[in-house]
């Protein structure tokens, strides 16, 4: 909506741009997030998608990365798993605070923040990708790094198409 709008152009985020993918739907984005610098994804410009329920803020949107992207925390498909979007409430297996998931107050902006931190501390505890958690348990310095090399590589070619 235009109050999301407003929010977020009173405060740019470094790191991030957003806006409507198109004019007549206020109920899906897409984000360019810039790979934080000192970590691994560092340089790339990935594009994702934010879709929000028509009973947000009450609801968390969902997120998917358009752009190939190799992290523990997205699954193969290019969905975002993390604390932040996940329904509010008590989390029946114990893993998160409540406080830790949706919460009404929070933004496009808020959600990027979290975003970009997790690029920048992946959190192996709950994968999404399994393989990519393993990988970056015990080879974060070889395959992994590798993978998400040629992810940034990749997404500097097709970021402005």
């Amino acid at each position: 909506s235009n109050y999301q709008t407003s929010l977020l152009n009173k405060n740019p985020v470094e790191g991030f741009s957003a806006g409507l993918i198109e004019d007549n739907d206020l109920y899906r984005w897409e984000v360019l997030i810039i790979g934080p610098p000192d970590t691994l994804y560092e340089g790339g410009v990935f594009k994702a998608h934010l879709t929000f329920p028509k009973d947000y803020p009450l609801r968390p949107p969902k997120m998917k990365f358009i752009t190939d992207i190799w992290h523990p925390n997205v699954d193969k498909n290019g969905d975002v798993c993390i604390s932040i979007l996940h329904e509010p409430g008590e989390d029946k297996y114990g893993y998160e605070k409540p406080e830790e998931r949706w919460l009404p107050i929070h933004t496009v902006e808020t959600i990027m923040i979290s975003v970009i931190s997790m690029l920048a501390d992946p959190n192996g505890d709950s994968p999404a990708n399994v393989d990519a958690a393993k990988e970056w348990r015990e080879d974060r310095h070889g395959a992994f790094k590798r993978k998400v090399a040629r992810c940034v590589r990749k997404s500097q070619e097709t970021a402005f198409e």
